[in-house]
């Protein structure tokens, strides 16, 4: 009996194997995606294809998909009419970076607005006092869109200052991730909901939801609009700072307030997000009150996910990094690069660009910190410069280039914000917000030990082992 169990394994298996190794290579664009998801298959081929079909695609599944496109015939040409005025012609930027403008326009379909005030905010706490003092304000509505969003003592204050606004008659409407902000819905999501609030959870994590889209998929957008006149956008979610993996110490964020004509290009945003939910399409007209010039910041608005092209939001990071002249800084939480990521940033050394990454020493992903690390040695081999930030959890993400562009977003440097998450990200062009920019980040390396090529390559042949073999699984990181 035992005998015939394990000849029918065995064929089951490779019938599996064989069967997978032309779906995995039709369905798969990145050649190193394709050969790592080959290489589970191969060694575990029916733990590997129930893994496949739930994580394998990167789609948000046949319904979804759907609704996005019937959204695109529906109302979704209003609202971005809504979106792109009043346009702003006088914003000056540098030629290379026109070719990014316009890259990040036909890739999010929202084009480059000036005429905004921009405050970079990079204290939780001062973040979450002035969104409570916005909400305290608002006469309209109140839109929040958060990854995660708890039920902790920051959750229930954002939550409270939604009650008091639901009480006056505001509408509130919270869309926070299914998985991201798990537990808040049946605790203080139920409390919102009886006072009046709209709670709804993105992206659910049934098995079967919307015909097998792949779970691990989230939308890991961060943003806020208030009265559609204020703006919140970047990597903040709504929890404690001593939130995830404790060994990794509190968590470092950073968010930008705009007032200003881009706070419509975050409505709009939040509007797509909340019709692909509810099915309920917000009238525009209440949506987008006449909004006035308040600043000299120039920025583009970028959302991408898996319902627009995947190379895009790549192109666009390598296209900032192929226009940098003197320097380039990335701060980010997370670093798995593709191959055109890399390439770029050695060309930017090879060229004499002083190329700058600062990540945290411990991350709440201890694979993911093998990898990054795998990453790093090949970056410090060509010249770049490694800063590991020794003060807690840096979760920012930053991009800075020569003190002419900044990104700023919910995006990560790594594979799972190039092709999975639904993020959102803001280009940015003033000198003076940029110096804001560079202060913070030499705050974030002043925070950090920099890393001696000479020392990484004395690593323990034990640790290199561990980041050679995390490195294989990168792609599906």
């Amino acid at each position: 009996m035992l005998f015939w169990l394990s000849l029918a394994l065995d064929i089951s298996g490779w019938i599996v194997r064989l069967t997978m190794i032309p779906v995995v290579a039709m369905r798969q664009r990145n050649a190193a995606t394709c050969l790592a998801w080959l290489a589970v298959i191969f060694v575990m081929p029916w733990l590997g294809l129930i893994a496949y079909v739930f994580l394998g695609e990167q789609s948000l599944g046949f319904l979804r998909v759907r609704k996005r496109m019937e959204r695109h015939k529906s109302f979704d040409a209003v609202h971005r009419h809504h979106a792109v005025l009043p346009e702003v012609d006088d914003v000056r930027v540098r030629r290379d970076h026109e070719i990014l403008i316009q890259l990040a326009e036909r890739h999010g379909g929202l084009p480059l607005l000036g005429g905004n005030r921009v405050d970079l905010l990079a204290d939780i706490d001062d973040v979450v006092r002035r969104l409570v003092a916005d909400i305290d304000q608002a006469r309209e509505h109140v839109h929040l869109l958060f990854y995660i969003f708890r039920d902790d003592a920051m959750g229930r204050k954002v939550g409270e200052a939604l009650i008091r606004a639901a009480k006056r008659g505001v509408r509130c409407r919270l869309l926070a991730d299914m998985v991201g902000s798990r537990g808040m819905f049946s605790g203080l999501g139920a409390k919102l909901q009886e006072s009046g609030v709209q709670v709804v959870a993105g992206l659910t994590a049934n098995p079967l939801r919307m015909r097998l889209a792949r779970l691990d998929i989230r939308n890991h957008r961060k943003l806020a609009v208030i009265d559609g006149s204020v703006a919140y956008a970047g990597s903040q979610n709504i929890v404690e700072p001593v939130f995830g993996h404790r060994k990794a110490g509190a968590w470092h964020d950073v968010m930008v307030r705009i007032v200003g004509p881009s706070t419509r290009q975050l409505q709009s945003v939040f509007v797509e997000d909340w019709y692909q939910e509810t099915g309920e399409a917000l009238d525009s007209g209440s949506l987008y009150p006449p909004v006035l010039e308040e600043g000299e910041v120039a920025l583009q608005i970028v959302p991408t996910g898996p319902d627009l092209p995947t190379e895009g939001f790549q192109d666009l990071l390598i296209q900032a990094i192929h226009s940098a002249r003197r320097k380039v800084v990335i701060t980010s939480p997370y670093f798995i690069p593709n191959e055109g990521m890399l390439t770029a940033l050695r060309l930017a050394v090879g060229r004499g660009v002083v190329v700058d990454l600062i990540l945290p020493r411990r991350s709440d992903h201890p694979m993911v910190d093998l990898a990054s690390y795998h990453y790093c040695g090949v970056l410090l081999e060509h010249g770049a410069n490694i800063f590991l930030f020794d003060d807690g959890m840096l979760h920012a993400k930053l991009l800075r280039v020569d003190d002419s562009m900044a990104m700023i977003g919910s995006a990560n440097f790594d594979i799972r914000s190039f092709y999975l998450n639904l993020e959102v990200v803001l280009f940015l062009f003033d000198q003076e917000f940029l110096y804001t920019v560079r202060q913070l980040q030499s705050q974030y390396r002043s925070r950090s030990q920099k890393i001696d090529p000479q020392t990484w390559n004395r690593r323990p042949f034990s640790r290199r082992l561990l980041e050679a073999m995390a490195k294989v699984f990168s792609p599906l990181l």
